[in-house]
């Protein structure tokens, strides 16, 4: 419930602000210019058209201040409103001693030369909580040398990479490739008919489908029913489809049958690990293949590691501490988390409508997200400070390398961007604060080793 308690901030001053408790983390300030403040922005506001107006037979700055009113009569409303919003803003602020995160609602009544002005701001505040202890947090990481068996696999991967597939006249095994043509139905009814945007998925006079392989195709399942198939064998498969299939809703859940003739069997050949391979892998043999492919798996393993560090640290600490969140902060968030998650799943595939379907799910989901990430924020900003970590010019040099990798922009383009738009360049600058915080917690952070489940 919202808390009615009033407070009057003002001391004998021609401005009076009256602080009213909406919530914990929202504030509404009501503020009063008298009418000598609202002339005053009045005047100010005249003698600044003033200057650069151009009038027949007056210097630029000396046309009486009548004239100038009524020629710019529509400028001089629309700033001299702006400034004196501004001015009941700033003393507001300076008033309440309020740490503002966002300003969600201004109401600013009638705005007139001689007659004082209300203007009620609504905002949101920094919420007030003690940090936990932040230090000795407790992180597990896994083993970072690789296994021969992991090295070999990898390696077996790479050969993969560049097998050649010689026409097998036998029944097909695992790992072969099969060439077939199939048709579904579900109930007795072609898939086709259920699914006309997606052909694929119920009729196909030609494809490939690698056998018992872990490339399966758009058909789950049915890779995994090929094997002992020869050229020209016809058969029905049966195919369940998983509960949640997000790339056709329509088939989640259902049973298929599936008419599958075999038109061509193909055997994986690996290459042999002689010159000609190393040479592509850029290495002289065998045992500097060996000690490229350990070094990168170790690469791989410190970056899982520090990652779930990071994970580990932030989930620890969120855990610790409870507050109220900002709404406007969560409104906010929520947006971005639904535009994020709409974008990767249509490039998957997932239909527009199914977002409608799903869309107060969606939503719900999509808020409880951005509650955890805000208040996550606010937590690191808090550290931040205590910590003293700022941002420096290599930081946002090294920002601007890695967004230039990864959009294949030029850099002197985002500079541009982020030297006109002060909002971004903030939001950079949160960002880093942010990772600068998590490292932090890491480096402050327990380790235990542990092994990898299988």
């Amino acid at each position: 419930m919202a808390n009615s308690l009033n407070q009057n901030l003002s001391d004998y001053t021609s401005v009076n602000v009256q602080l009213n408790n909406v919530s914990a983390t929202r504030k509404s300030l009501v503020v009063t210019l008298d009418a000598s403040e609202v002339d005053a922005e009045h005047k100010a506001v005249v003698a600044e058209i003033s200057k650069v107006a151009s009038f027949p037979g007056f210097r630029p700055g000396k046309a009486p201040a009548s004239m100038v009113t009524k020629r710019f009569a529509k400028e001089i409303a629309e700033e001299f409103k702006q400034k004196v919003v501004g001015k009941a803003y700033r003393d507001g602020l300076e008033q309440s001693k309020l740490e503002v995160l966002n300003v969600v609602n201004l109401e600013d009544g009638t705005i007139a030369a001689g007659s004082a002005a209300t203007i009620t701001i609504t905002v949101d505040v920094r919420p007030e909580f003690a940090l936990p202890d932040y230090t000795n947090l407790p992180t597990e990481i896994t083993p970072t040398d690789a296994t021969d068996a992991e090295v070999d696999k990898v390696i077996e991967g790479l050969r993969g990479e560049r097998a050649d597939f010689k026409p097998a006249d036998r029944p097909a095994q695992k790992s072969d490739y099969m060439k077939l043509a199939y048709e579904g139905t579900i109930d007795g009814k072609p898939i086709a008919e259920l699914t006309p945007e997606k052909q694929i998925y119920g009729k196909v006079p030609q494809t490939w489908e690698e056998v018992e392989g872990t490339n399966e195709g758009v058909i789950p399942g049915l890779g995994a029913q090929l094997a002992g198939l020869k050229s020209g064998d016809k058969k029905d498969i049966t195919i369940t489809f998983p509960a949640e299939f997000a790339p056709v809703p329509a088939l989640a859940g259902k049973t298929a049958v599936y008419a599958v003739e075999v038109q061509e069997i193909r055997e994986r050949v690996l290459p042999a690990l002689d010159a000609e391979f190393f040479k592509a892998q850029q290495v002289d043999d065998l045992a500097g293949l060996q000690n490229q492919v350990r070094a990168n798996l170790k690469g791989q393993k410190e970056y899982q590691n520090r990652a779930a560090q990071r994970r580990q640290v932030t989930e620890a600490l969120s855990a610790t501490v409870d507050f109220p969140i900002p709404e406007s902060l969560v409104e906010s968030e929520t947006q971005s988390v639904l535009r994020q998650f709409i974008e990767e799943n249509m490039r998957r595939g997932v239909p527009q409508e199914q977002f409608e379907k799903d869309k107060n799910e969606l939503f719900e989901g999509a808020k409880k997200a951005a509650a955890n990430r805000v208040k996550m924020q606010l937590i690191l900003a808090r550290i931040a400070e205590a910590e003293k970590l700022t941002v420096e010019s290599g930081d946002i040099d090294n920002f601007i390398y890695r967004e230039a990798m990864r959009t294949q922009q030029k850099a002197d383009k985002i500079v541009k961007t982020l030297t006109n738009d002060r909002e971004q360049l903030r939001a950079v600058q949160q960002s880093i604060i942010f990772d600068k915080a998590v490292d932090f917690l890491v480096s402050k952070a327990t380790v235990k080793t542990i092994q990898p489940t299988a």
